[in-house]
């Protein structure tokens, strides 16, 4: 580290939420960042960022001097979240849009760049700014280190206009999901609201920073407005999306299908984590479903209620970072089903895989799949989701414990 990582209140440092996020977006040791001390000399201050509410309970990263970027980074999307913490956040926004930011006595982070040094070498938001165009400013909310998150800066123009997200890819596995949600975006462009496609946010750039992976991917629209968490799965959407707008796919069998071969090769690597379990899942897999055929197509990934919302009436889904080709029809709507009983209700994971036999039961004919598919279709999906789960755990993400090794007794004991 040169001094400028070094100086005195440089929250990089940290082991918490603060430093995690401050070395992902400040990630040049020539940029100075310094909490509530002066920059070293010979560097010209480039911004200047309220910690709130304090160092140590560090939750949003607001820029001092921008009171409408300050007011939209709180108020923006507002009605996509829980009563409890939208009320929470209009209160702070409605303050920040009158100044009350600048006022408070929250710590100061700030930036500082080498006297000449271009702010588009070294700062991620003026990069972004040069890519897009036009200037922006950034703002960030803080959150605890997680090897499977990203840090994202939320951009807005001097007027508090939302501009854009520019998602931060890490680690390998967070590098992963953010170039393949940016391949994602930009295999579905185009395609909102023909034959039933959900609407998508747009990608308007995707570079490599400093050893990781930026995709920035336009705003929501301003009211658009989230799903109940118990509305009933999009069954017209879900199939728009396996389809890419496309007609049916003549059905194949599990056997002999790039699907399997896929599983197959991801068990096999999974030796050092977990032994030979993966691959005589995946053997079992093959031997109880191989003849079976069903459709293959796309899925979104992460099909769950707060990754929708409804704009103008018309559906809208976002955050395709699990998207992927050549799965059995009918993924996105068992995986709707596993992650609202896991995640939503927490349950364990082996009542959220009977909530994916529950429902492939109600609405898999209108997927096109009888008894032997739906079958198919929810074994597959279990022994995909545990195969995600090793992928980002393998990938420095860590082990989900929700997951593991739950989920994969409950694959290993369903048919025993």
């Amino acid at each position: 580290m040169t001094a400028s990582a070094t100086t005195t209140g440089d929250p990089r440092s940290r082991d918490d939420g603060l430093g995690w996020v401050t070395r992902a977006v400040f990630s040049d040791p020539r940029v100075a960042v310094t909490v509530d001390a002066e920059p070293p000399a010979g560097h010209t201050v480039v911004a200047r960022y309220a910690v709130v509410p304090s160092v140590a309970r560090a939750r949003f990263l607001l820029p001092l001097g921008r009171p409408r970027v300050a007011a939209a980074a709180l108020l923006s999307y507002n009605a996509l979240r829980p009563a409890k913490l939208r009320a929470a956040r209009a209160v702070l926004g409605v303050a920040a849009r009158a100044g009350a930011v600048d006022r408070a006595p929250f710590p100061v982070l700030t930036v500082a760049l080498p006297v000449g040094l271009d702010p588009a070498q070294v700062l991620l938001a003026a990069r972004v700014g040069a890519e897009l165009g036009t200037p922006v400013h950034a703002a960030c909310g803080v959150r605890p280190p997680d090897p499977n998150h990203k840090p994202t800066l939320q951009l807005f123009d001097d007027r508090g206009e939302p501009r854009g997200y520019a998602k931060i890819g890490w680690n390998d596995a967070t590098r992963a999901l953010v170039t393949a949600e940016a391949a994602a975006l930009r295999e579905v462009a185009g395609r909102a609201g023909t034959a039933g496609h959900p609407g998508t946010t747009r990608l308007l750039t995707e570079f490599a920073w400093a050893g990781q992976a930026v995709a920035v991917v336009e705003p929501l629209p301003a009211r658009i407005r989230g799903l109940p968490i118990d509305a009933p799965p999009d069954l017209a959407a879900l199939l728009a999306v396996a389809r890419r707008g496309r007609p049916p796919a003549p059905a194949r069998p599990l056997a002999g299908s790039p699907f399997l071969a896929r599983l197959t090769e991801q068990a096999r690597r999974a030796v050092d984590a977990v032994g030979e379990r993966a691959s005589a899942v995946v053997a079992d897999l093959a031997r109880r479903h191989g003849d079976v055929a069903v459709e293959f197509g796309h899925w979104h990934g992460d099909w769950v209620p707060w990754n929708l919302g409804r704009h103008e009436g018309e559906l809208v889904a976002w955050d395709w970072e699990h998207s992927g080709p050549e799965v059995p029809v009918g993924f996105d709507l068992a995986h709707d089903a596993f992650q609202r009983a896991l995640v939503a209700r927490g349950d364990p994971a082996a009542v959220a895989a009977r909530q994916v036999d529950t429902w492939l039961d109600r609405h898999g004919e209108a997927l096109g799949l009888d008894r032997a598919g739906q079958r198919l279709v929810a074994d597959a999906y279990l022994v995909e989701m545990w195969l995600r789960t090793w992928r980002l755990a393998d990938a420095g993400a860590g082990w989900n414990p929700a997951l593991h090794p739950a989920l994969l007794d409950t694959i290993s004991n369903r048919h025993s």
